[in-house]
């Protein structure tokens, strides 16, 4: 093989285990971002992880500051120690390897001031919306996240 030849190279594929971080204020309203590539689709900040050895705190905390543009400190993130697992929308299977129909995704929070202007990523955000919890959970479109949101007003009160 000469140094010009190309080895193939393989898919790269999404892991399946992601993080979802419910950002919000201490009178809890959500903040939602809409999905670039499925307009009208609103969620909290969400991410598989890079690599199979990644840390899940700090899998969240790149989503946030990716997504939102957020640098939070680890001990500012809250755990939820849960985890839902769900079957990955058929539209977006093709970014999993063959034969992976589930995912495992790990819930935190994170409280930020009031009306807090998240920056961004273009290619993955079209908007992003404050609203109370309740209404933040019906604008959802992943029942999982949905879920986490109306769960969000007990998990505040647990201790951290």
């Amino acid at each position: 093989m000469t140094s010009g030849d190309r080895l193939p190279t393989q898919p790269q594929y999404k892991i399946p285990v992601s993080v979802l971080v419910v950002i919000h204020d201490q009178a809890l309203n959500v903040l939602l971002l809409e999905r670039a590539d499925r307009p009208g689709f609103w969620q909290s900040v969400t991410g598989s992880l890079d690599a199979p050895d990644e840390d899940l705190r700090a899998a969240a905390l790149r989503e946030v500051a990716e997504e939102t543009g957020i640098v939070a400190a680890p001990e500012a993130l809250r755990d939820w120690r849960h985890h839902t697992v769900y079957e990955i929308f058929a539209h977006w299977r093709h970014r999993y390897g063959p034969g992976v129909t589930h995912n495992t995704e790990h819930t935190f929070s994170l409280s930020v001031p009031a009306g807090m202007a998240p920056i961004l990523a273009a290619r993955e955000h079209l908007a992003h919306l404050w609203l109370p919890y309740a209404e933040a959970a019906e604008k959802c479109f992943s029942p999982s996240n949905r879920e986490a949101i109306l769960r969000l007003p007990e998990m505040m009160i647990l201790p951290s």
